[in-house]
């Protein structure tokens, strides 16, 4: 297919979808509507890395063609930490999870939409005014983000927010959208240990369930290959996220690893009641809160999101028709609206104190727990499959709940 995008010069920028946001949503839907022949601007601000323990199912690297070679480890289970420091091993019996650095798995996302077509420019989105013949005017600040930029602005039919958390473009032109709440996460990569200690694995990630470590989440040792995210998150304000970092650490026996760097972002907690304004912008990723309650897992479903809403606006394109924009998050929440539901009520219930964190450690060393979570976890889907296995899950849930199991 010939590509449209090289009819959209800097001379007269007129795009037919102009995204905001070159992380994995907006990279997503960068790839797919121009390989669709579609003229696509995508505008990222450059320079920044965002917060992110890396994990990516075998599903995203099938639905979405990622190489191998994109992953610097692969992770065979997970080691979860109750609040009395009772270790519960969950392997992962056939499969894996697979970890990439943002850095470079988002920057290969944008050279890939820029192969299929799509024009990449530096810059931070400011703000979208219309036009009298309907084309949204997209008004930004050419150039890498934390320096001077030169005002510049782009035409376009439709605009993708994909723009993080605190979406300028979300908070600019959707009702409610100002009012997501979220947890706040905070990471450090540290360089991995190159000799074996007392609490990692370099195939195991851990996740710590603890109240001083989070009140309302969770603390994580993630492995990277030749480096580790050790990271946690809370949207309790004054909980000192670096305090907690700086204790996840210590336990692990990380304390002495070189510090790489340290990062912080926002994560919501529910997608957005509404994900287009009606006209012509639609959102994508975190900025339409597609992060899974309980877990925070955002790589796929942003992924998954822009795709939506780059097929969302393709057609919008192709009618005109606004009610088009609508089907991004008809779709999405059509598949994913149990998955999300479920895990809302599991974060609200286990995470509320540690006397039930206790007791959902002990559920997780639950045999048919332990299969069901990966394989839906794996396959992006509630597994269904085994009804009697479900039912046994639930007596066993019951039980924890009225206090009948130990923990």
């Amino acid at each position: 297919m010939t590509h449209m995008a090289a009819r959209a010069s800097f001379a007269d920028p007129i795009f037919d979808v102009a995204i905001v946001g070159g992380g994995p949503a907006g990279a997503t839907a960068a790839h797919d509507l121009a390989r669709r022949g579609r003229a696509v601007l995508l505008l990222d601000r450059g320079g920044r890395v965002k917060p992110c323990g890396g994990a990516i199912p075998p599903r995203l690297m099938r639905d979405f063609a990622i190489p191998d070679d994109l992953l610097v480890a692969r992770i065979h289970g997970a080691r979860v930490i109750s609040p009395r420091a009772r270790e519960i091993a969950m392997p992962i019996a056939d499969g894996f999870v697979g970890m990439i650095d943002r850095d470079v798995f988002d920057e290969w996302l944008r050279q890939r939409a820029a192969a299929a077509g799509a024009v990449r420019m530096t810059g931070r989105f400011d703000h979208i005014t219309h036009d009298a013949d309907g084309l949204a005017r997209m008004h930004y600040q050419a150039g890498a983000d934390g320096h001077p930029g030169t005002p510049a602005e782009a035409r376009a039919r439709v605009v993708i927010g994909a723009d993080g958390a605190l979406s300028a473009v979300a908070r600019q032109t959707i009702p409610g959208a100002d009012r997501t709440p979220f947890v706040f996460a905070y990471h450090e990569i540290i360089r991995a240990p190159e000799t074996a200690c007392r609490g990692f694995d370099g195939e195991i990630c851990d996740i710590y369930y603890r109240g001083t470590l989070s009140p309302d989440f969770y603390g994580w040792v993630f492995p990277h290959g030749r480096t580790v995210s050790v990271g946690t998150g809370s949207a309790r304000k004054g909980f000192s996220l670096r305090k907690a970092v700086g204790a996840i650490r210590a336990e692990a026996g990380l304390d002495g690893a070189e510090t790489l760097r340290r990062e912080g972002a926002p994560i919501p907690l529910r997608p957005l009641r509404r994900w287009d304004n009606g006209r012509n912008v639609v959102l994508a990723g975190d900025a339409a809160g597609v992060v899974a309650p309980a877990s925070g897992e955002g790589i796929y479903y942003a992924m998954l999101g822009g795709r939506l809403a780059g097929e969302a606006a393709d057609a919008f394109c192709a009618s005109g028709d606004p009610r088009a924009l609508r089907t991004a998050r008809q779709r999405f929440m059509g598949e994913h609206r149990l998955v999300f539901m479920i895990l809302g009520m599991m974060q609200n219930y286990w995470y509320a104190n540690d006397r039930r964190r206790e007791r959902f450690v002990s559920i997780c060393g639950d045999a048919d727990v332990q299969r069901l979570t990966w394989e839906s976890y794996m396959n992006k889907a509630l597994t269904r499959a085994d009804p009697l296995a479900h039912a046994r899950i639930f007596l066993k849930n019951l039980a924890h709940i009225t206090g009948f199991a130990r923990a």
